[in-house]
């Protein structure tokens, strides 16, 4: 049996290429959530006026990965203390972000999030937004897969890739045989 993990910590491009690294992730599907618009297109999430959050789904296996380790990743990966904002990606679409699908996670989320506070030396303070996950929507398919299918492209090069090299080197003995 599987669970669902939703999490938002900028560009979705970027989440989608960490997280598929993983052993016991299933799957992971770029999309958009926390916001109020049905079934909104990359262009509107963009202009900020759905109040959606670029996100990815990861479909995992919790005998293999626990949500706890998800949620240490995921918050190494991203900035969890800026508001809106990614490095240059700057928008509400680009907000740190959990959306819980149990009670269990909740619980976890927020726990995860008072221990990041008070282990931070300089006192800086997480804006990760914890909500209930009503709706996702999955991303437009030339978003899916986006880092293995152009890693050619600058944004790949200059963002994804060193991120994708740091988190091989620190997580190693998490990823799936494939990708060490």
């Amino acid at each position: 049996m599987t669970n669902i993990a939703v999490f938002g910590g900028g560009c979705f491009w970027c989440t989608e290429a960490v997280f598929r690294m993983f052993d016991g992730v299933v799957s992971v599907a770029p999309g958009y959530a926390g916001g109020t618009k049905a079934n909104p297109m990359y262009d509107e999430v963009c202009g900020g006026e759905t109040g959606h959050a670029e996100v990815i789904r990861i479909e995992y296996d919790p005998a293999k990965v626990s949500f706890r380790t998800l949620l240490t990743v995921f918050f190494a990966t991203h900035d969890p203390t800026t508001l809106n904002r990614q490095g240059n990606d700057v928008g509400t679409q680009y907000r740190s972000i959990v959306l819980y699908t149990t009670p269990t996670q909740k619980e976890e989320a927020e726990a995860f999030i008072r221990e990041v506070e008070a282990s931070s030396k300089e006192g800086g303070h997480v804006v990760t937004e914890v909500k209930p996950l009503t709706e996702f929507y999955e991303a437009e398919n030339y978003h899916k897969d986006y880092f293995a299918r152009n890693p050619e492209q600058a944004y790949c090069n200059l963002i994804i890739s060193p991120k994708v090299e740091k988190v091989q080197e620190k997580f190693a003995e998490l990823l799936k045989a494939n990708h060490s």
